[in-house]
Formats: C-alpha cells, structure tokens, sequence
C-alpha cells in the first residue's frame, strides 16, 4: 500500500472523465447499462422580466434529484412553488423518472414538501448550528 499515492489530479485528468467511465463499467455489470443524467432546469419571472424563481435538478436512473428549489419572498404562498415542482415532476416522468428525492432543511420548506405528497425518509440531526436535515422521497 505504501507504492500508492493520492494526489490532487488535474483539471484535464478531470476532464477527461475516467473516473466516472470506471465506475460506471463496474456498475454496468451489476445492474446493466443505463442512461445520462438528464438536467432539468426550471426558472419563473414575472411580468418585468425579474427571475422571481426556478427549480434546478437532474433525472438519473429513473429518480429525479431535486437540488434547488427557490421562490422569491415577495411572491412566495401564490402556487409558484407548487407549479414549478409539479411542471418538473412531470418533465421527469417524460424523462422516465418514477421518483423524487430531495433534501431540504428544517427552516426551509419541509411542510411545503409534505402537502405535495413527499414523505421523509431520513433525517440527519444537528446538520448545522442544532438544525436537521431532512430527506425526502415521493413516487411519481
């Protein structure tokens, strides 16, 4: 073990993408070949033309991985929220997604989640400053 060296790799080792090529020969033989992640990006604007929110995620082996999910302040509680993550939950299934997962801390919009059919699955406490984390899932 000691011939062994871990390094910080370059931006064109990076790049090239090898590592993740090797993973996914090794995972291909478990489970056979499967698609890309597949971005699925969502923004709203108002009648000026300001971005007033958006929804950022991806699908990938039928799941789509919500990343983020914003409404701004002055038009939050109007159906935005509930209209961006519907649009991308059925953009998803299009994409053959048969899930969702998402994270979302307890400050956030964890009961947001749970009125459009999502259940925590998980939970990680004192993730930050005494607050959790929670994990979410729904069937699409």
């Amino acid at each position: 073990m000691s011939d062994l060296a871990i390094y910080t790799p370059s931006a064109e080792e990076v790049h090239s993408g090898e590592l993740g090529r090797r993973l996914r020969q090794f995972n291909y033989r478990v489970v056979g070949e499967y698609g890309q992640v597949q971005p699925l990006w969502l923004s709203a604007k108002n009648a000026s033309g300001a971005l007033v929110g958006g929804l950022r995620g991806y699908v990938f082996l039928h799941w789509l991985n919500v990343d983020v999910l914003f409404v701004d302040e002055a038009v939050r509680r109007q159906g935005l929220g509930q209209r961006l993550l519907a649009t991308a939950e059925q953009k998803a299934r299009e994409l053959g997604a048969h899930h969702a997962k998402l994270e979302t801390f307890e400050w956030q919009a964890r009961e947001f989640y749970l009125k459009q059919g999502y259940e925590e699955f998980g939970r990680i406490d004192n993730y930050i400053q005494g607050f959790y984390l929670a994990l979410m899932k729904k069937a699409l």
